[in-house]
């Protein structure tokens, strides 16, 4: 008999309730862990189902231990790509070195996992599908916090009261606006616009990603595997954000395209199939940093609450391990506002320690004058002829997961917002 049996069998006890949502990475990690502990759990998600496919993400450092204690990290062996090579080009396309990817990264080959992103979230989902609701194609609403509860309406129609509500649905937070405003407050600019989408792999390319960079201007062919399709991004600095593209396709590929009207190497190829592709995904480079991570009965985690950007190759992993900080806490305390105290205390070292690592992943992958371009590429050639690193990069594994002690599943938490 499971802990959550146990509990379902008290005479009279009512599990608490929990809201979250999202359902990509930090949601159904931290659905696990709180059914674990014995707390009912609903996962609403606005997609109609579960992403598949997708663009490779890291699991690195402490979110190792996390995704081991979760018994899926068998799975997620199998599933890691295992990029073999990371070769710089300059703006005439000549090669400027090519190196084992951990050299860049800060990661360590034979521990570190890449897999895609719908790999992750469908292991995740597996896990814990059985003893969670989980509700897609719908989204909140509104949400009324008060004394007993948060009063949720969801798009799709009907209203429902929990205890409590975790927001883990990305950068643009949508729990995020509701209960602590705008984006804006909390967005911080890292000076890059990216444009992502796949074309066909008549490159050749096999497990390996070609980046090619002017100042200011990068290119990069992402080839998972040995398939049909590679990933493609095209990403460029710009001093402020380009507000007016976020909501307008055509906006953004006209951007994209001005940007590297002259650009040589195969980035012409490059925009073509941009302009013809169905699943192009243009943002900003940017990350989340909030002052607190809850208000009242409200919390928030991964991206929501502190998306480090791509360029710390942390996302995922952030988001495993403040799942599982986030559970533990509202496990170990009966009183909400303890939990979220103590997910808070406990995990925004850590975090800030992985956003800190956006300094170095900036001047090293994206460099904006030719000057500092010059220095990344000599740099680049001492990587290439030193020993790969036996230890990854110290943020990676900052925090030693605490083991928690279940208290507080089956408790009316009746303490006030």
């Amino acid at each position: 008999m499971t802990r959550t049996d146990e509990l379902r069998d008290v005479p009279g006890g009512r599990r608490r309730t929990v809201l979250i949502s999202g359902a990509s990475i930090a949601g159904p990690a931290l659905a696990f862990w709180l059914n674990r502990y014995g707390f009912a759990v609903t996962v609403v998600e606005k997609a109609g189902a579960l992403r598949d496919g997708g663009y490779p993400i890291d699991v690195r450092g402490t979110a190792l231990d996390v995704v081991r204690r979760m018994g899926i990290l068998p799975r997620l062996r199998d599933a890691h790509i295992d990029l073999r090579r990371l070769t710089f080009l300059d703006e005439g396309g000549a090669e400027v070195a090519s190196l084992a990817p951990h050299a860049v990264t800060g990661g360590v080959a034979g521990a570190d996992l890449e897999v895609r992103r719908g790999a992750l979230a469908d292991a995740l989902h597996s896990a814990v599908r059985d003893d969670v609701e989980f509700l897609f194609g719908d989204s909140i609403g509104t949400l009324d916090q008060h004394r007993h509860g948060v009063d949720v309406t969801f798009h799709r129609g009907g209203s429902r009261t929990f205890d409590l509500v975790v927001g883990a649905d990305g950068l643009h937070s949508h729990t995020r606006g509701l209960v602590f405003g705008a984006e804006e407050r909390f967005h911080r600019y890292l000076g890059y616009c990216f444009a992502g989408f796949t074309l066909p792999n008549t490159f050749g390319l096999v497990r390996e990603t070609t980046m090619w960079n002017a100042p200011g201007r990068a290119a990069v062919l992402y080839a998972v595997g040995d398939e049909d399709d590679v990933h493609g991004f095209l990403t460029f600095a710009r001093p402020q954000p380009p507000l007016h593209a976020f909501r307008n396709p055509e906006a953004q590929r006209g951007l994209v395209e001005g940007v590297f009207a002259d650009a040589e190497w195969e980035v012409p190829g490059m925009m073509a199939a941009m302009r013809t592709a169905d699943d192009l995904f243009f943002d900003v480079v940017s990350q989340i940093r909030m002052p607190r991570w809850a208000d009242g009965r409200v919390a928030l985690v991964g991206d929501a609450a502190y998306a480090p950007s791509f360029l710390t190759g942390q996302g995922s992993s952030l988001a495993l391990v403040g799942a599982y900080m986030l559970a533990g806490s509202l496990a170990a305390e009966r009183d909400h506002t303890a939990a979220f105290a103590a997910y808070e205390r406990d995990s925004r070292a850590f975090v800030t320690l992985n956003q800190d690592l956006v300094g170095t992943g900036d001047a090293l992958l994206f460099p904006t004058t030719a000057r500092a371009l010059e220095e990344r590429n000599a740099l680049l050639r001492g990587l290439a002829a030193t020993p790969p690193a036996v230890e990854g990069r110290p943020a990676h594994a900052a925090l030693a997961l605490p083991e928690f002690t279940p208290t507080a599943a089956l408790s009316s938490d009746r303490t006030g917002v």
